[in-house]
């Protein structure tokens, strides 16, 4: 779905799963620079976004999310997963309720998957679940930010800034107005300063909450059964998870970025030394210059040398060994 902002001037389409919204607008780190001092907006258009209602909406979340949900109050934002049988992760919700509908926004492209299995699971539940990702665009208000909500528009409030849903029909009209707009990059470089994982980024076929940190803001400890539940109970007790998440300062004398999936390895042993994970997600941040996220092995020293290609690389710890 492309956005119409991608007709505001300097737009550059953003690539791969993010086609359709603007990569930037011609400017990358002023408009790094004015989300982090918490003025203009994003424009995340390109996610899915659906709908869950009918009374017993939030008891019967609560049995298929990690998320204890069942008294989440109408406004309070919180995050969710889907897992699978054996605990790996297949999807992310970021969520909210009004009082009358629990509305989430998720990855482009994964909410076909997602309505499918909810609506596998309605059983005998008095809900209704819809896929408005035709009728509602999601933007991004950067923490701090004063820009005006339209009323009657839900919206998701958390510390990183507040998520709006918003009519489509309304998306340049509120761009016009409350500009100016920053593009994906700038999102995705403050998103990894935070060391906040991303579906799809972050993990792949075989990641488990645990790797990424996402045990206590996305996965609730003490509540009732939940798909993938066992595996999670089983780290959380018994051991530790195969991998973690890091926070990676890159050389800042490249001209360029390793990509996702880029091996890591010692810096002593250099290119040919055994790989000890890989890169996730790598950006150029307007402060902290080249940076990344990376999924590593376990056992790896924390303070251990790394280097990413050609590439070095110097670890900061997200999850703890």
């Amino acid at each position: 779905m492309k956005s119409p902002l991608l007709s505001l001037p300097g737009a550059v389409p953003a690539e791969g799963v993010d086609e359709g919204v603007a990569a930037h607008y011609g400017e990358l780190f002023r408009e790094q620079r004015a989300l982090a001092d918490g003025t203009g907006f994003v424009d995340l258009s390109h996610r899915g976004v659906v709908t869950v209602t009918g009374s017993d909406r939030l008891s019967w979340l609560h049995l298929l999310l990690t998320q204890h949900v069942s008294e989440l109050p109408p406004g309070q934002a919180t995050e969710a997963l889907i897992l699978s049988a054996n605990g790996h992760i297949e999807h992310a919700l970021y969520l909210v309720d009004d009082g009358e509908t629990v509305w989430a926004h998720v990855e482009p492209g994964t909410q076909d998957a997602l309505m499918a299995y909810l609506e596998s699971m309605k059983f005998f539940y008095r809900v209704e679940v819809a896929d408005r990702t035709d009728e509602f665009a999601v933007v991004h208000l950067p923490a701090g930010s004063i820009a005006p909500v339209p009323e009657g528009v839900a919206v998701r409030e958390t510390a990183h800034g507040r998520d709006l849903f918003l009519p489509r029909t309304d998306l340049e009209a509120y761009a016009a107005d409350n500009g100016p707009a920053a593009g994906l990059l700038a999102y995705e470089a403050l998103r990894v300063e935070a060391h906040r994982p991303r579906l799809g980024f972050e993990t792949d076929h075989r990641t488990i909450p645990h790797e990424l940190g996402w045990i206590g803001t996305a996965v609730h400890l003490q509540k009732g059964c939940y798909r993938g539940q066992e595996t999670v109970a089983r780290v959380q007790n018994l051991g530790k998870p195969p991998r973690r998440l890091v926070f990676l300062h890159l050389d800042g004398s490249e001209v360029h970025l390793p990509v996702a999936g880029t091996p890591l390895q010692l810096a002593a042993d250099g290119a040919d030394g055994r790989k000890l994970g890989f890169v996730t997600t790598a950006v150029r941040h307007h402060e902290l210059g080249p940076i990344a996220l990376a999924l590593v092995k376990r056992n790896v020293p924390v303070d251990a040398e790394l280097v990413a290609g050609d590439v070095a690389a110097a670890q900061e710890v997200v999850v703890e060994p």
